[in-house]
């Protein structure tokens, strides 16, 4: 009877042990998954904004000849931009790429508001129902930027509190779970660009 309590006890406490490290183990996973799905959803919608872009310039383009400088700041934000996108590579956690693409798409926000400042000044412009449209697309395209950033980030700080608390700090680290990085715009310039042109 007692090598039968022996063998209950050494299953109990191997067993706990290992039971408990799967579910850390699972958490972890579950918690990274649901930061990379959010991550995806942005990058959704940054694709979108930079999509859109290129109509926004070629319209105002047509009215705005003097403002040459603008147009050509909004495309070389764009194109940094772009570029931060696809060294980020959908993998947020590479916190270099995160960085550079956060302070792109700052850069990015600051372009298009001057942009829609300048066009402010061309009534012609303001009554394009073509520019109007865009303006409307980017306007909804911003909120769910901001949106999907804030759901992100709010995932990465649930990821990233549970993966430093202990024990599932030994398993994240033993297993290498990485960090993911926050997606930060830079404060002055994560407005969206404002686009009352009616």
């Amino acid at each position: 009877m007692g090598w039968i309590i022996t063998i209950v006890v050494l299953v109990v406490l191997v067993g706990l042990p290992l039971f408990y490290g799967i579910g850390v183990y699972n958490k972890l996973v579950r918690l990274r998954e649901r930061g990379d799905t959010q991550y995806s959803q942005i990058d959704v919608q940054l694709e979108r904004r930079h999509d859109l872009i290129p109509n926004l310039v070629e319209t105002a383009k047509g009215y705005m000849a003097h403002e040459k400088d603008t147009l050509e700041a909004v495309m070389a934000a764009r194109a940094s931009a772009t570029q931060a996108r696809v060294e980020v590579d959908g993998n947020p956690a590479n916190l270099a790429a995160m960085q550079k693409l956060g302070n792109a798409e700052g850069l990015l926000g600051g372009a298009l508001s001057r942009l829609m400042a300048v066009a402010e000044a061309y009534p012609d412009l303001k009554a394009n129902a073509t520019m109007h449209n865009l303006q409307e697309e980017l306007t909804s395209t911003e909120n769910k930027v901001a949106f999907s950033r804030q759901a992100y980030n709010d995932s990465v700080n649930g990821y990233l509190t549970y993966k430093k608390q202990f024990p599932p700090v030994v398993f994240a680290n033993l297993f290498g779970f990485q960090d993911l990085a926050y997606l930060e715009a830079d404060p002055v310039k994560s407005e969206a660009p404002k686009v009352s042109f009616t």
